[in-house]
């Protein structure tokens, strides 16, 4: 159990403000519960999150959801400021991202799956996967002027489920595993219910009503697959030389 004490600080980093509650705030508040350092990012301020405010209005009140639900959690919160439906993944998003790690120096990040149904949550994905290689290269350059010490080791890396548990042609992505988050599925809810402004936006572009009902039904999904009464469902990025050890199931047996 001594590698166990080795994580101190995890990072929940997505695309845009809601993607961390509906994904992953469970298991957070699990970690948050053993005294673990945690760290909520975005990707974007969500400005392309409504039919009837502006990019700038929305994103200042996405930023505010987005901090009301970290503090309810104990996390720091952060925007990495890139924009709704333009994450590329190239060199300097890749710079961008790899500044963002190593500032926040995680043992242990939980990001966006590699295929899921839009285009900036893969490119997140991507950017994530690159910048937690490249922050323990001492020759990678970020061009920050004021740049952030690099990392001794590349950080343990997990995927979450992709919206609905599909891939873009609807087929299932089976997890690797699923965390019981019976125990904190009350403050993931009343996290997700921070982000007021997404009701009207998701019932309008996605159809989806209640949206607080549909993520509590997803979560019981899960949970049904480990016999328990909520779930979230994780895989491990174990390729080469990523860490192949599950550190998070090690710290939330």
């Amino acid at each position: 159990m001594a590698e166990v004490a080795e994580v101190s600080r995890v990072l929940a980093i997505h695309a845009h403000p809601d993607d961390i509650e509906f994904q992953c705030a469970g298991t957070l508040a699990l970690l948050r519960q053993r005294g673990i350092h945690v760290t909520v990012a975005t990707m974007t301020p969500g400005d392309c999150g409504s039919a009837v405010m502006g990019p700038r209005q929305i994103s200042t009140v996405r930023r505010q959801e987005a901090i009301e639900a970290a503090e309810l959690l104990g996390a720091d919160c952060f925007c990495l400021e890139f924009r709704d439906l333009s994450i590329c993944h190239d060199n300097r998003s890749r710079r961008r991202v790899t500044e963002f790690i190593r500032r926040v120096r995680p043992d242990l990040v939980l990001t966006a799956p590699p295929v899921d149904y839009m285009s900036d949550h893969e490119m997140t994905s991507r950017l994530v996967r690159d910048a937690c290689f490249n922050a323990s290269i001492p020759n990678y350059r970020t061009g920050n002027s004021r740049p952030s010490n690099v990392l001794d080791t590349i950080p343990h890396l997990y995927y979450v489920d992709p919206i609905e548990g599909v891939d873009y042609y609807g087929n299932a992505v089976e997890p690797e595993f699923v965390i019981d988050i019976s125990s904190t599925f009350s403050l993931k809810r009343e996290m997700l219910k921070c982000h007021a402004s997404q009701r009207d936006w998701l019932l309008k572009q996605h159809g989806i009503d209640e949206y607080l009902d549909s993520c509590e039904r997803w979560s019981a999904a899960r949970g049904a697959l480990i016999n328990a009464k909520y779930g979230e469902a994780f895989r491990q990025h174990k390729g080469h030389p990523y860490p192949s050890s599950n550190r998070l199931i090690e710290l939330i047996p």
